[in-house]
């Protein structure tokens, strides 16, 4: 995976942040297609959040490809159409710490995106593949503040 994290990556908005930035150190990925990170510390304004990860509270970020690339199929002889469009799926995951009741154990909040791309479509039609990924995170951006408020009341 050609992605590199520069530290500190600076947050998105969120209500009760501000100017939230997090230094990250490379870490073990789960798999050897993929990339990790561990947030080491916070800056900004960030009150009640761990200033790092750790084994039982872990803040990190995980980017993830197929382990094995696929290719597109065999287009059929009469026909002259693909049999079969397989995809290549990459993943992005963050896992945080978070108290659940106090006094209690933590548990991990796991918050994911996964990119399904069809084979081909990487050669063939890269603007669009490029254009779908800058609606997706430029919408993330945008409404960083709003998910956040979503995910703490219930109310979208």
């Amino acid at each position: 995976m050609s992605f590199t994290l520069s530290s500190p990556v600076t947050g998105a908005a969120q209500t009760g942040l501000t100017t939230p930035t997090y230094t990250l150190a490379v870490d073990t990925a789960p798999t050897s297609s993929g990339k990790q990170y561990a947030v080491i510390s916070i800056g900004g304004t960030q009150t009640g959040v761990d200033a790092a990860s750790s084994p039982t509270r872990p803040f990190t970020f995980t980017g993830s490809r197929p382990s094995s690339l696929k290719a597109l199929g065999v287009v059929d002889p009469v026909t002259g159409v693909l049999r079969a469009v397989p995809r290549n799926t990459y993943k992005l995951l963050v896992r945080k710490g978070v108290t659940v009741l106090a006094g209690q154990a933590p548990a991990v909040l796991q918050a994911r995106v996964e990119l399904d791309i069809p084979a081909g479509a990487d050669t063939a039609d890269v603007a669009n593949v490029r254009a779908a990924l800058s609606l997706l995170f430029g919408a993330i951006a945008q409404i960083s503040s709003s998910i956040g408020d979503t995910c703490v009341t219930g109310v979208i």
